[in-house]
């Protein structure tokens, strides 16, 4: 069984940076694709962006391209989200995501076989 712990989020000003991390328990964790999602209210679950098994490959969301930053550490099992230059509809909870499937985009959510619980990230103008 997997389990994915994320932390870092919070409220902030408009302009500000968080740096979100995601811990992940087993031991293959560097054998997979791990991503961010985010979830506002009302709305439906988003990709935010991805990182390969390697951390050699990333994808972003046209709206954080240029303005967030993934990242791994496989020896720590843990993946990051920098988040710069913050704007008020970049509030939602933050989720991370293993991909354990390769069939469809890797912005489905059915991608995903695995999630953390969600850390609130809030931006106030």
């Amino acid at each position: 069984q997997v389990q994915l712990v994320e932390s870092g989020g919070g409220l902030v000003q408009a302009g500000a940076s968080l740096r979100l991390s995601c811990a992940a328990s087993g031991r293959t964790f560097s054998s997979y694709a791990m991503a961010w999602f985010r979830q506002a209210p009302g709305k439906e679950r988003e990709f935010v962006a991805i990182i390969s098994a390697s951390g050699g490959n990333t994808v972003y969301a046209d709206s954080v391209k240029g303005r967030f930053t993934i990242s791994r550490d496989n020896a720590k099992n843990t993946v990051y989200l920098q988040m710069n230059r913050l704007k008020p509809e970049d509030t939602a909870v933050y989720y991370c995501a293993r991909r354990g499937r390769y069939t469809r985009a890797y912005s489905r959510t059915d991608e995903y076989d695995y999630w953390g619980q969600g850390t609130q990230v809030t931006v106030s103008s």
